[in-house]
């Protein structure tokens, strides 16, 4: 083994260990609270950030005036509060990561620091894709879907007439002989986990890439396992896409299709991983045919 692959110093005793970790987790922790507060300062506009998809979806099945209510004194500020939790930990996701790196770093070698070090990079940059393809592509067909069940400004037309003109934060709704007028009146926070639900999973989902090659370079799964795991890996990125979405089969299959095509990336990956370790051990004479093509 080279000198520039043996393990950097770190004969620091337990304790100066410890205080290390202390201090990375102050700073973790301070960095996310300071993003928490300034991400609450803006919560309100990332709020209509998050609900534009359903804004988007009310307008489009004919209500010009979309409303959402909330229906205790404290749940519009939890709500606020909720957003700046999770868009605080977004923000301050690349301070805390450094801080992990930088704690297990000194017990890396070079070349698994050099190797490691990508996937580090690459996973914040997939959550992200995976984040906006949720947010532009599922959460509004997902909200079509839903609405589209009960047009309620359509059905409060024909029921009510004169209803477009009414104010869109006031609904009247005067006594009728038979029938019961349908309205959507969507709770803020309600509306607001699904959107973060399908935004949290999809990101996560798209984390595949990073979780599989790491496991492929690591020795722990092959491109051949995992190609003859076809089948199973299908019928299990259905089951994890029943659990993490709304229970409507369109975001479902939405999910299927922009993870499968994932999987299949990672069997290419780890793939390729496999034939530059292949060349490097042929290079120094280590390879043997018998046992090591075996298990390519």
């Amino acid at each position: 083994m080279s000198a520039q692959d043996e393990i950097e110093d770190s004969a620091a005793p337990l304790v100066e260990h410890l205080a290390e970790l202390r201090n990375r987790l102050i700073w973790a922790v301070a960095t996310f609270l300071v993003a928490m507060i300034l991400c609450f300062v803006v919560a309100e506009p990332i709020l209509d950030f998050l609900l534009k998809p359903i804004e988007q979806a009310m307008r489009a099945l004919g209500n010009p005036n979309p409303v959402m209510q909330y229906t205790a004194p404290q749940e519009y500020f939890f709500t606020l509060v909720h957003i700046s939790v999770v868009a605080g930990l977004m923000v301050s996701f690349p301070v805390i990561a450094y801080q992990l790196w930088r704690f297990v770093a000194p017990g890396l070698y070079r070349s698994e620091k050099a190797a490691f070090l990508p996937f580090l990079v690459a996973s914040p940059v997939l959550f992200v894709l995976g984040a906006l393809f949720a947010h532009y592509v599922v959460t509004p067909l997902a909200m079509s879907f839903f609405l589209g069940f009960a047009d309620s400004y359509s059905l409060l037309s024909a029921i009510l007439p004169g209803i477009s003109d009414a104010p869109g934060d006031v609904i009247a709704v005067p006594e009728t002989s038979e029938g019961i007028a349908i309205v959507f009146q969507g709770k803020v926070n309600e509306t607001l986990d699904i959107s973060l639900k399908l935004i949290m999973a999809f990101g996560l989902c798209f984390q595949l890439p990073v979780l599989l090659t790491l496991m492929g370079k690591a020795g722990l799964v092959s491109a051949k396992g995992l190609a003859g795991m076809r089948k199973y890996a299908v019928v299990l990125i259905l089951m994890v896409a029943a659990l993490v979405t709304p229970p409507d089969i369109l975001s479902q299959m939405i999910l299927f299709f922009a993870v499968y095509p994932l999987y299949e990336v990672s069997i290419f990956m780890i793939r390729r991983i496999e034939k530059r370790r292949e060349a490097e051990l042929r290079a120094e004479g280590l390879w043997d045919e018998e046992t090591d093509g075996d298990q390519g």
